[in-house]
């Protein structure tokens, strides 16, 4: 697990506890869920079909992507900085 996220969906509805999942095709999210009383995970929130999976999929892997190289970038400039 890279992250755990909350999305807010058009000012309205909000969802936490999403998971950015590095497996072994790459980053993938898992929507929040819950163990049923037989063992089984279940998804509590999710998209009803796959285009809007899909789509809120790209958009937080793009956000996340985007936040880990921003942190990498303030990183370096912080290493170059001790350097001086």
């Amino acid at each position: 697990m890279k992250a755990v996220i909350s999305i807010t969906i058009d000012d309205e509805f909000v969802v936490h506890d999403i998971k950015v999942i590095e497996g072994e095709k790459g980053l993938f999210i898992a929507m929040p869920s819950r163990k049923a009383a037989d063992g089984e995970y279940r998804d509590i929130a999710h998209p009803i079909n796959s285009t809007t999976r899909n789509e809120i999929q790209s958009i937080i892997l793009r956000k996340y992507e985007e936040m880990i190289a921003q942190e990498e970038a303030e990183a370096e400039i912080a290493s170059e900085e001790d350097y001086i």
